[in-house]
């Protein structure tokens, strides 16, 4: 007979398990392979980073890892059990939380409304029910707090953020929502230096709030700034895969940029600009 605690045991994904562990997936349209036989592992409280040019494959993994999409071949596997998402709403309820580039938010509407945009909590009951307005303006700033955003007005609209702020708050509706993974789409695409570093504390914050990242880039400075694992992606496939300690920041930064291929493109210039 099996005991509650043995069951219990057996349900729970043993320490080390992935939270997320792709193997080998692949995704086509017709003839055209947009992701093939690429491989990630996220675990809990690490960084993995996805790297690209555009068109590399980073958009459809995401939306693979979200649920948009449906893999063709290989394995996804969340917390130990292999699983194929059909929709969105199934990727959240495993805890999975996608922040698109564009961030989906109403840029008139509130802050405290965008962070519970959709899963308002209401009070009273029948003809009497109606939002919770002062819970979710104290739960807003409260959980922008935590993750170290002092806003001090949780009623200016949203679009008066800055583009970092924006993405801060997407990412700690997720946090507060219960997700284990975040997945996050070039966070820091569209803005400065400044911002960026701001953007990059928070994603730390979530990593050490015990979530596992993965952050879709094209710039190996900023993986590089907080990634654990990174895997490289070329037109659909993976062309490299390696853990922190197994690259440098020139190294990852070559291989980016083209590795043998930039190094065949400067020997040509070279040979086109000699006298």
């Amino acid at each position: 007979m099996t005991t509650k605690a043995a069951a219990d045991t057996e349900a729970t994904p043993t320490e080390g398990t992935p939270l997320v562990k792709l193997d080998g997936v692949s995704k086509y349209y017709g003839n055209i392979r947009a992701l093939e036989g690429v491989s990630l592992e996220v675990h809990a409280g690490e960084i993995s980073c996805v790297l690209g040019d555009n068109g590399a494959g980073k958009s459809t993994l995401i939306k693979i890892i979200a649920g948009l999409h449906k893999h063709d071949a290989g394995t996804l596997t969340i917390e130990g059990e292999e699983t194929t998402l059909g929709n969105p709403r199934e990727a959240l309820d495993h805890g999975i939380a996608t922040v698109y580039q564009d961030l989906a938010v109403v840029p008139l509407m509130p802050v405290w409304r965008n962070f519970f945009l959709g899963s308002e909590p209401t009070k009273g009951t029948g003809p009497f029910k109606r939002l919770d307005v002062d819970l979710m303006r104290r739960t807003t700033h409260a959980e922008l707090l935590r993750m170290g955003i002092d806003l001090r007005d949780v009623d200016q609209p949203i679009g008066t953020l800055s583009g970092g702020e924006r993405q801060c708050v997407a990412i700690a509706r997720a946090v507060y929502f219960g997700a284990k993974v975040l997945v996050l789409d070039e966070p820091t695409a569209a803005l400065g230096v400044k911002q960026s570093g701001v953007v990059l504390k928070y994603v730390a914050a979530a990593r050490d709030a015990g979530l596992g990242v993965v952050l879709i880039t094209h710039n190996p400075h900023h993986a590089y700034l907080v990634g654990n694992r990174f895997v490289l992606l070329k037109r659909g496939a993976m062309s490299g895969s390696h853990t922190r300690d197994e690259i440098t920041l020139d190294e990852l930064t070559r291989q980016m940029a083209g590795g043998s291929e930039l190094d065949d493109l400067r020997h040509e210039l070279e040979r086109d600009s000699a006298p």
